[in-house]
């Protein structure tokens, strides 16, 4: 068909994704060893959840920024990829400084710097895929960068081991003190972080946005589809003014209940429920969300919304429908991945080597061996990702992923049923099939529902539901662990299942534009 996007080759789909390498790379050393570093610095278990809260924070401001803002830029090094590179060059950096922290709030101050830095180089990469491949090879551009990602996270997951099997470093420090095994893993990730993603920026090109826009023209007619920019309705100063006092009311309230479960004396009805400050976070997130709205309302009634902040609220509340449903199924399935970031480390040395105390050898054992597992699951997640490219082409995407989600509630069900060590190779089986799915199949389903101008900002708005679950369980787990079970961290797991389960119901009622047309996607793709 005459103006459509071409099919790109596998070695462009190769080097467009390649960078995905790098950036795992970063995020599982993150994800794999930082309550690790927290707790050898002397963070407690019920600790680990507020001082995470950095990661979801950074994402949440920087991503939608950072997508209007590669959406708004075009010059000599493209539209996304400046923002690779200059991601990449701070992330890098923050690698080689976070094992170094001399003190516990150093490392915290050091994670926020990290995520934000892998954030500007992520999300651009998201809307990369959409920009440059056309419908019917989304879910191959997706899958190849699930494909890296598993693969980068293997290298990262086994390189703290590797150190010490390998090359002989010490796996132990003095109290306080990071191991040089972590310290090493953490310079050489850095470095490929850095060389994987210039491979991307120097291997591959981009579409202009007049280029783009006459794809996404032609697209549109092919498949009978209305051009979703052009009929966004744009809410009214007095919609925000009501919504933000809704939620202004409802945070001001969580905090007074947070106050007095907290006050002296101590409240009969909460028995032996201890309620946590990190609550209060909680009760200020939602707060601030309807301050937002506010300020929004202030900016359309003095006529001062043509600028970047309005147009990603204005966005935000007109996302298509595929958009909103996909992002039940995010909330959940990212709440649970949250679970195992934090507490898979402590739970697996607390609950399978019996060894809770940071400073001992079994516990750094623990550590290795389920950084070790981390490779194991992410393995599979490579192998699974380079499956769904030929099954997503045989089964509806919804199913699919439905199906991926169950298999790693089992997963998280096999963590807390196999106590022996040896045996969590079972649990990673579903939970790497999961992850696969998760960073694949919803943004495929995504892709093809959002207009061609707006790919970088909806791509960030879409890591807002990433991000949001993220923030709750860094405020909300450590309560519900302390509350409920006794403090013990391999509950989290639990916790988990039963939100993977959720999100797998919700990818039920998903409607995935390529399956409600098949016929037009059949056209266009002859």
């Amino acid at each position: 068909m005459a103006g459509r996007k071409p099919a790109m080759n596998p070695a462009q789909i190769w080097n467009m994704s390649f960078g995905f390498l790098g950036i795992q790379i970063g995020f599982e050393l993150q994800n794999g060893n930082v309550s690790r570093i927290f707790q050898t610095l002397g963070a407690e278990v019920n600790e680990l959840a507020i001082l995470w809260i950095a990661a979801p924070m950074t994402g949440l401001i920087v991503q939608p920024i950072i997508g209007h803002m590669s959406d708004n830029t075009w010059g000599k090094f493209g539209r996304r990829r400046p923002y690779f590179l200059i991601g990449a060059i701070l992330a890098s950096l923050a690698l080689f400084i976070m094992p170094n922290s001399p003190s516990l709030w150093v490392a915290a101050g050091m994670l926020w710097i990290m995520d934000a830095s892998l954030n500007i180089t992520m999300e651009p990469f998201r809307a990369f895929v959409g920009d440059n491949l056309p419908d019917r090879q989304r879910t191959r551009g997706y899958a190849m960068q699930s494909f890296f990602i598993g693969i980068g996270a293997v290298i990262a997951g086994a390189l703290p081991w590797m150190m010490t099997n390998w090359m002989g470093l010490s796996n132990t420090a003095a109290a306080g003190e990071i191991p040089e095994t972590v310290q090493w893993a953490f310079y050489i990730g850095g470095a490929a972080l850095l060389l994987a993603v210039l491979w991307t920026v120097l291997k591959t090109k981009e579409y202009s946005p007049d280029q783009i826009a006459a794809f996404e023209k032609a697209r549109h007619e092919a498949l009978g589809l209305a051009d979703a920019a052009a009929n966004t309705v744009r809410r009214g100063a007095s919609q925000f003014f009501t919504g933000g006092m809704i939620w202004i009311v409802i945070g001001a309230l969580f905090a007074g209940f947070v106050m007095h479960a907290r006050g002296e004396p101590r409240p009969d009805w909460l028995g032996s429920i201890e309620v946590g400050k990190e609550l209060y976070i909680l009760a200020g997130l939602i707060a601030a969300f309807g301050a937002i709205q506010i300020f929004a309302g202030m900016l359309r009634n003095s006529g001062k919304d043509d600028n970047g902040f309005m147009e990603v609220v204005n966005d935000l509340f007109a996302m298509p429908t595929t958009m909103r449903q996909l992002a039940v199924v995010q909330f959940f399935s990212w709440f649970a991945m949250f679970a195992l970031w934090i507490y898979g480390t402590p739970a697996v040395t607390d609950y399978h080597f019996a060894s809770p105390d940071p400073t001992s050898q079994g516990y750094q054992d623990g550590a290795d061996w389920w950084s070790l597992m981390g490779s194991v699951r992410n393995g599979l997640a490579a192998a699974a990702a380079l499956a769904f490219v030929v099954v997503a082409a045989k089964i509806d995407r919804r199913r699919l992923h439905c199906f991926n989600l169950t298999v790693g509630a089992l997963g998280f069900g096999a963590m807390m049923l196999f106590t022996d060590p040896a045996l969590l190779w079972v649990s990673q089986l579903g939970l790497g099939i999961a992850w696969a799915s998760i960073v694949s199949l919803p943004y495929a389903m995504l892709a093809g529902s959002v207009p061609a101008k707006k790919m970088g900002i909806y791509m960030g708005i879409f890591n807002v539901f990433i991000v949001v679950p993220q923030l709750i369980a860094a405020t909300l787990l450590g309560f519900l662990i302390t509350a409920f079970f006794g403090g013990e961290p391999i509950y989290a797991m639990a916790i988990g299942g039963v939100s993977f389960l959720l999100a797998a119901i919700a990818t039920l009622f998903v409607t995935d534009q390529a399956s409600a047309a098949p016929a037009a996607a059949m056209a266009e793709a002859a």
